[in-house]
């Protein structure tokens, strides 16, 4: 795509004086300097990002949106993927769809390689684009896995952060139970049907809880000869209770909850290695075809290059109206920010939160922009939490109301339903949910990609 002088987001146009940003002086529009309204640069279009990116729609600004892909992921619902409850299409939707009612913005479907805060210049990977230049900046790029400094066990787990990473696992997850009914009886058959999850927060949570009903009931009648009910998942988390974000009698139910469906949970317990065999806890190895990681995040690598204070897991410190410190024409949300200022303790890292602070720092912007002050300090407003087990099995958290089974179920799909985007994607995950409730069944078992005999005797997923 060539930009032209008409198009948002045009490239060749230098960026605002620092002075016109840092000050409360009333800023025209069009910016007396260029001649065109400032441009702001989102970089990721996930919650925050796009949050950000709609709030911007009525402001005189040109808005240019960055993302290493071409659609926004619905996270929540990766792990339906992932255990063959939904497609991918369900819980994804093309950015550019999304925002192509918004005239005051364009999509660039390309990776950023580095930015130069000093110079306002976002720069990307070589070959791809000329360099964006900015008068406002949003990054919003996301998070990875964060494996503590032991990243030689990224080679034996998988994690849960994209829709290959769902594919991957569902591929895995099904050639196990296919390999097994392959070699039903021989030794070592017992162990492609044992899959351990690592970290006990909601991701961690729903994946097990899934992974059980899949086996215990969807693919229950599929096989001739081996048992998918006597499949072993294994929930393991360090700390001395799962969903530690929840109240402590919410966790219990929690346990309790994934116990009736087959999942062994082990709190306190650490990790202390990953290999070919499984999973080590101290002098105990738990033996393990597939082991997922959902433990730990931290911020993508770009943040390690901007000269800025970050913490060990690479998130930016913000100040308290989330700007980037020095830069008040930069901002950082949801995962790529560390927010202290509310009460001390870093925020959740959960899409409300990037939602909430994408559409706060889009309104200071509007506000600079308009030549009004700024809102000095963003406020996290909780909604409530809230986990899915399994069929009618869930807990849910809103102030001091607490719920867990059916009516925390219920309450959790209505939610999950309503910030869904997309009418045609509420519709047809609604049937999906309907379809799988009633019958107990998964429609979307497929394998597909790469060579069926990747799990052939003495092999292990990841190498």
């Amino acid at each position: 795509m060539r930009p032209n002088s008409n198009e948002p987001g045009d490239t060749k146009q230098p960026s605002l004086n620092g002075d016109i940003l840092t000050s409360q002086t009333r800023l025209a529009s069009p910016n007396p300097v260029t001649g065109s309204r400032p441009h702001v640069v989102i970089i990721g279009g996930g919650f925050g990002g796009l949050a950000a990116a709609q709030s911007l729609k009525n402001s005189p600004v040109r808005v240019t949106i960055v993302d290493k892909t071409n659609h926004h992921l619905f996270q929540p619902l990766l792990y339906q993927v992932a255990t063959a409850g939904l497609s991918p299409s369900e819980i994804a939707s093309p950015i550019r769809s999304i925002l192509r009612k918004q005239k005051n913005t364009r999509v660039l479907y390309a990776e950023v390689a580095a930015i130069d805060l000093a110079n306002r210049t976002v720069r990307m990977r070589e070959g791809e684009l000329a360099d964006l230049r900015y008068d406002f900046l949003i990054l919003a790029t996301g998070a990875q896995n964060n494996y503590f400094g032991n990243d030689d066990w990224a080679r034996y787990t998988v994690g849960l952060k994209d829709i290959d990473d769902a594919i991957q696992i569902r591929r895995r997850v099904l050639l196990s139970f296919e390999e097994a009914e392959r070699l039903a009886g021989a030794e070592g058959a017992k162990r492609l049907l044992t899959f351990v999850v690592i970290g006990g927060g909601p991701t961690g949570v729903e994946l097990a809880g899934a992974l059980s009903e899949l086996s215990r009931f969807a693919l229950a009648r599929d096989f001739k000869n081996i048992d998918p009910g006597s499949t072993r998942i294994v929930l393991i988390e360090m700390n001395d209770r799962i969903l530690a974000t929840f109240a402590e009698d919410l966790s219990a139910k929690a346990v309790h909850q994934l116990e009736a469906l087959g999942v062994r949970v082990r709190t306190g317990a650490r990790v202390t290695g990953i290999d070919q065999q499984g999973v080590h806890l101290g002098d105990e190895l738990v033996p393990a075809n597939i082991i997922v990681w959902a433990a730990g995040v931290r911020a993508t690598p770009i943040t390690a290059g901007l000269g800025v204070p970050v913490d060990r897991s690479g998130r930016i410190i913000v100040e308290p109206d989330c700007s980037i410190p020095g830069h008040p024409e930069a901002f950082a949300i949801g995962d790529t920010a560390l927010y202290l200022h509310q009460g001390g303790k870093p925020l959740p890292g959960v899409s409300p939160v990037a939602m909430q602070q994408g559409r706060y720092v889009a309104r200071n912007i509007d506000r600079s922009v308009r030549g009004r002050t700024r809102k000095p300090r963003f406020h996290y407003f909780d909604k409530g939490n809230m986990a899915t087990i399994g069929r009618s099995r869930a807990i849910a958290e809103v102030g001091k109301l607490k719920l867990s089974g059916f009516l925390a179920w219920l309450t959790w799909l209505v939610v999950h339903l309503f910030f869904l985007i997309g009418f045609r994607n509420r519709l047809v995950v609604l049937i999906d949910w309907a379809y799988s409730y009633f019958t107990f069944k998964r429609g979307v078992r497929l394998i597909t990609g790469g060579d069926r005999t990747e799990y052939s005797p003495g092999s292990r997923p990841g190498c």
